[in-house]
């Protein structure tokens, strides 16, 4: 295997940096011209255009759209005791996390006036679980059990069923969940159905969840149709180390991410040329060792690389220019350099604590902003499953002592009928 890149220049890592930006914005040949076409036939067609790109892009003409109860029993059956208690074990932790990020109404008074916030949770969310090349059961409860937190009341999940086939390990935890309303589609077919509604699938108020570069395209085209949590692109994560780290570490750390796909990214941030080179030695040695060796030694080669830096201030620096989606902070005092970061999806302290742990069953969520994006997103939470109204109320005290005010800016502003709705109410 080639080595990875070592990058010492600001240069060198100014292009690198440009080069990740791109690869996580660009949407290569006709993937939108094509988006648009699959959404813009569900939207006309419905369950008929549904039933046919299933049938291409999953080789399945199903007879049902629809998971019934008992098929999702049966898969279950199949499903390993033992991972389904792991799944038991992980739900338990994600809810009780997630239980502390619920919001209440409030409400306060102040000079004749109540003014607040009301809090409601959406009333229908649609949620996509991947399961073309791989099955996901811990996307399923990262991403419903947010949800249930906050208190939707209908919850549509959708996943591709390749062959017609169902995971038995996804219908574990949709069924530990007590979904009942489930679809065996995927693709930007689902996202369509979804946002658009057929006589099959009613339509939703939100789309979550993670997909392929289709999916996430046919996010984005229906956002004002519906809301949606983000557009996620590869996986990626950025290791901060110093002289103390255990370089066998990082490198598995590193490859834990690389082996998602070819586009995903892995970099290490060091201020030690030593550890650059014994990471990048541990990288080639347990490379050969994964199944998934080559679709890591890929994305390694392309968009991978060992970050020299003269101190950790400057290591902060870098991590903050990438945002990355996860960041593990290997070093003496993890706490130390905690301060300076300002963007990450998701930050890991000390050597006892790898990204892996996050993703399945730590209890935060797994879903989080990815391609520099966690500079304004937050990771998937209870707060994205629920909405805000603003309450006013004001007594014939309150309206007298702000009318004046609010009638002088709309004046200025042109807006004769706002200054007449106050003027009308002085008179009484």
């Amino acid at each position: 295997m080639e080595t990875m890149k070592i990058i010492e220049t600001r240069k060198d890592l100014e292009s690198f940096l440009c080069m990740l930006k791109k690869r996580a914005s660009g949407l290569g040949g006709t993937v939108i011209s094509d988006t648009r076409q699959i959404l813009d036939d569900v939207r006309k067609q419905g369950d008929k255009a549904i039933i046919k790109y299933t049938g291409r892009f999953d080789g399945v003409s199903p007879g049902s759209l629809r998971i019934n109860k008992k098929e999702i029993a049966r898969a279950c059956c199949k499903a390993d005791a033992k991972v389904v208690r792991a799944l038991g074990v992980s739900a338990r932790r994600i809810r009780r996390f997630h239980k502390n990020q619920r919001e209440k109404s409030w409400s306060i008074s102040y000079e004749g006036a109540t003014m607040g916030q009301i809090v409601r949770p959406i009333e229908r969310v649609g949620i996509y679980v991947p399961g073309g090349k791989a099955a996901y059961p811990s996307t399923v409860l990262m991403n419903v059990i947010p949800a249930q937190v906050a208190g939707v009341k209908e919850i549509a999940l959708c996943v591709p069923a390749p062959g017609g086939d169902v995971n038995p390990y996804v219908m574990a935890a949709v069924n530990m969940l007590g979904i009942n309303e489930v679809y065996r589609i995927g693709g930007a077919q689902a996202i369509g159905a979804l946002a658009f509604g057929t006589k099959t699938i009613r339509k939703v108020d939100k789309i979550v969840g993670p997909g392929n570069i289709y999916v996430a395209t046919a996010k984005k085209l229906v956002f004002g149709e519906v809301d949606i949590d983000m557009i996620a692109g590869p996986s990626e994560v950025l290791v901060i180390a110093d002289k103390t780290a255990d370089p066998s570490f990082i490198a598995a750390d590193l490859l834990s991410q690389a082996e998602h796909d070819e586009f995903a990214s892995a970099l290490c941030v060091t201020d030690s040329r030593v550890m650059a080179h014994r990471v990048n030695d541990e990288v080639i040695k347990q490379l050969i060792t994964l199944s998934r060796n080559e679709i890591a030694a890929t994305s390694l080669k392309n968009f991978g690389a060992i970050i020299y830096v003269k101190n950790m201030e400057k290591a902060a620096e870098v991590s903050n220019m990438v945002a990355p989606e996860h960041l593990e902070i290997m070093t003496k005092s993890p706490g130390s350099v905690l301060r300076d970061i300002k963007n990450a999806g998701a930050i890991f302290l000390g050597k006892w604590t790898p990204e892996p742990l996050g993703d399945y069953s730590a209890g935060p969520n797994h879903t989080l902003p990815t391609g520099g994006t966690s500079r304004f997103f937050s990771p998937l939470g209870v707060y994205d499953f629920v909405k805000r109204s603003s309450l006013l109320e004001f007594t014939k005290d309150g309206f007298d002592k702000l009318s004046g005010t609010v009638e002088k800016i709309a004046g200025i502003e042109g807006l004769e009928a706002h200054a007449n709705a106050i003027r009308i109410r002085k008179k009484c």
